[in-house]
């Protein structure tokens, strides 16, 4: 009995160690579209030692939440630990494609991410409040959010990725409830091209942003991520651009999350040149 006792406890511990981050649900309020928010903050086991950390934001897909991470790739905890970075998961209301909408004021995500999330997170956490110190990633919905947001804010964050992400949503008019936020495609084209990561490559000073894309062979965005990596190269923007096996599912981020923070990882311990 008491040999059954020690080794339930011996696993209780290694447990215990293997994620040794803490994992948190914060509210967040925004002024822009006057209401509460929630995201997960993942601060790492180093956290207690009072030193800043630098912030990985990773963005939920279409049909997610703020949750969504945490819940189907668990991992995530582990890897705030072994890069020791915060992770923050921000709630974009299923839908909003992090965009600030141009026809229906209450979806304001690209203000609430991009500067209230970022100025809440320095002022309640033990971050490095600079661009060297902050990242952004995320999956479909999320990697096009990300790199909407990266490559308008470059003098927030250092360095973006995107995992599957719907990088030219002109190709998808019907989808997402995307016309939701930015009107009927038909009728407001120009604005929809405006807004495409595919099209939004020339704000990009070389070497300023540090990228990383990725997309599955079999996933559904695997063409608008080749075009987008052509766009990139024809503007001589650096960016490390992976194709591997695998569709639009939880199989491939789970494993693309790994990859995407190692970069990351190398971002904050290198810097931008």
């Amino acid at each position: 009995m008491k040999k059954i006792l020690f080794l339930s406890l011996v696993a209780m511990l290694s447990v215990q160690l293997a994620f040794a981050a803490k994992v948190d649900t914060v509210l967040t309020y925004s002024v822009a579209m006057k209401k509460n928010i929630k995201a997960v903050v993942i601060t790492p086991d180093s956290y207690r030692q009072g030193k800043p950390l630098p912030v990985v934001y990773l963005l939920h897909g279409a049909g997610d939440s703020y949750d969504g991470w945490i819940k189907k790739v668990p991992a995530v905890q582990k890897y705030a630990d072994d890069y020791q970075a915060i992770i923050v998961c921000p709630d974009a209301n299923v839908t909003s494609w992090y965009f600030d909408s141009p026809i229906d004021p209450n979806w304001k995500y690209e203000t609430y991410v991009a500067t209230e999330l970022v100025n809440w997170m320095d002022k309640n956490y033990k971050t490095i409040n600079d661009r060297k110190g902050r990242a952004i990633t995320g999956l479909s919905m999320g990697g096009h959010g990300a790199l909407y947001l990266s490559f308008r804010h470059q003098d927030v964050f250092g360095a973006a990725g995107s995992m599957s992400g719907g990088v030219d949503i002109t190709s998808f008019p019907l989808n997402w409830n995307i016309a939701k936020r930015l009107g009927d495609f038909d009728k407001n084209a120009q604005r929809w091209k405006d807004n495409t990561i595919v099209n939004m490559t020339y704000l990009l000073v070389p070497n300023r942003l540090s990228l990383i894309i990725d997309c599955g062979k079999d996933d559904f965005f695997y063409q608008v991520n080749m075009k987008l990596h052509e766009q990139l190269k024809y503007g001589n923007i650096p960016h490390d651009f992976t194709i591997r096996p695998g569709a639009h599912t939880w199989d491939y981020w789970a494993n693309a999350i790994k990859y995407q923070l190692l970069y990351f990882n190398g971002f904050f311990n290198k810097g931008p040149k």
